[in-house]
């Protein structure tokens, strides 16, 4: 057999990682595909593991479309969406089971499938298609979101009662999923307060999560008028209508989750002040608590660090942006607070506690 020369084979290691970046989007949109066939959820009823014919029984799928579910199956596996056990006993059809990945995708807790719904939903894909004519417009208007759609997504959630419910699910599965890890992890967070206040903190969910931890701390949600409306009833929280760029309501701390990230440094200064102005000094317990993005240049963890990189750029969406702890702590310092702890505790998120 002959083999390829060492500078031909660079070559084609080179063209096969082009190919890979080239053809990302079909993981993706093999997960979507995915979600919306209900695949995991199929499997998942079958005890965890099922063959092609028990899945095609399970799923909305017209049948001359089977062959191709076994493309789509076969990409799941190679991408660790799925399992494949391709020698079952006795021999027959392979049996697809769930991955800690899919685990995600079903089920009542820690489920992610609404928060991957609205990232794959056809309104937040298309503005990328549009990224590099995005690049010759001057900021800060408008964002890649404007640019394809004509609004902001927060205009556009005001206006859509569908797409709003789309990403009000989406902020509540990954609230879910996120304090339940951090109230583990990082109870010290939320330790020594009496109040706080979940400031642009949606339906709820993570301070509805945090009341049910810790009883002795009284929680109130802050968020726009027409979020507030849709807020649930009867979850020991309490809603107020309002505007984080005008006020805060006053407790022992204020607590912000995956919200710094969708503004600018200006932006971020502003809310940040308010929230000064609302929290006692540090002796008595004030402080900030945020959950977002601390960008590790040098983490050794590859994926995680291409995973920030990535949100990084996809923050570009609404003229966000994640910060690295020399611009959290630029922006911390310009508005008025004196120190800062970093927690690396969510993945590729963090607990980040601001003193005032």
């Amino acid at each position: 057999m002959a083999l390829t020369t060492s500078t031909n084979q660079a070559l084609l290691d080179a063209q096969l990682e082009l190919w890979h970046n080239t053809f990302g989007y079909i993981k993706s949109m093999a997960l979507k595909s995915a979600l919306d066939l209900r695949i995991a959820d199929a499997i998942h009823s079958h005890g965890g593991g099922a063959t092609l014919p028990q899945v095609v029984a399970a799923v909305k799928l017209h049948p001359s479309k089977i062959p191709c579910l076994r493309r789509l199956m076969r990409v799941l596996a190679a991408t660790g969406v799925l399992s494949a056990d391709q020698s079952p006993p006795g021999g027959g059809e392979p049996v697809y089971a769930l991955t800690p990945v899919s685990r995600l995708l079903v089920g009542s807790q820690q489920n992610l499938a609404p928060f991957t719904a609205m990232i794959l939903d056809p309104a937040f894909v298309s503005p990328f298609l549009e990224l590099g004519t995005w690049f010759q417009k001057e900021l800060p208007e408008p964002c890649v979101f404007k640019h394809t759609h004509g609004l902001t997504v927060w205009e556009h959630a005001g206006r859509d009662a569908t797409f709003d419910a789309l990403v009000n699910d989406s902020m509540v599965s990954d609230s879910h999923f996120t304090m339940d890890i951090a109230i583990k992890e990082y109870p010290g967070a939320f330790l020594g307060i009496s109040s706080l206040v979940d400031v642009g903190g949606g339906l709820g969910a993570a301070a509805q999560a945090i009341s049910k931890a810790f009883p002795g701390v009284k929680c109130s949600v802050l968020d726009l008028d027409h979020v507030v409306a849709k807020a649930p009833s009867d979850t020991g929280v309490q809603y107020i209508a309002g505007d984080m760029f005008e006020s805060v309501p006053p407790a022992d701390a204020m607590f912000l989750k995956w919200v710094l990230h969708d503004w600018g440094n200006e932006e971020c200064v502003k809310i940040l002040k308010n929230c000064k102005k609302a929290i006692p000094p540090r002796e008595e317990g004030g402080k900030v608590i945020i959950i977002d993005i601390v960008v590790e240049e040098g983490s050794s963890n590859l994926k995680q660090r291409e995973m920030q990189a990535l949100f990084d750029l996809y923050m570009t969406l609404v003229n966000g942006i994640e910060r690295d702890e020399q611009e959290w702590k630029s922006i911390f310092f310009e508005a008025g607070f004196s120190d800062y702890k970093i927690s690396p505790v969510l993945g590729a998120r963090s607990i980040i506690e601001v003193y005032p």
